[in-house]
């Protein structure tokens, strides 16, 4: 699963969130579950993946991922909720 994507980051259901963007979705989050992206996501220990989307190209995925950090949390929680009403971790599943 080696394409753009934008995703979303919890440390627990309800809890901090991250959003970013990446061309490698699964070395990213390794990065992130390995404390190795210095940051909010290491300080908070935000590794959870809860949401996900993938694009064609990087330069869509940054527009999404601009957007969504506009949005309000409320707006970002019913996102997540949409798709992964538990917040389980989708880790396991881009592998």
């Amino acid at each position: 699963m080696i394409s753009p994507a934008v995703y979303i980051l919890a440390n627990a259901r309800n809890g901090a969130l991250y959003i970013g963007s990446t061309s490698n979705l699964p070395q990213r989050l390794w990065q992130h579950k390995s404390g190795l992206v210095d940051g909010f996501s290491k300080k908070y220990r935000v590794h959870l993946l809860v949401y996900y989307e993938q694009y064609e190209d990087m330069y869509t995925a940054i527009c999404r991922e601009r957007q969504l950090k506009r949005w309000n949390r409320a707006w970002k929680i019913q996102l997540i909720e949409a798709s992964n009403p538990t917040w389980e971790d989708l880790y396991l599943r881009i592998l």
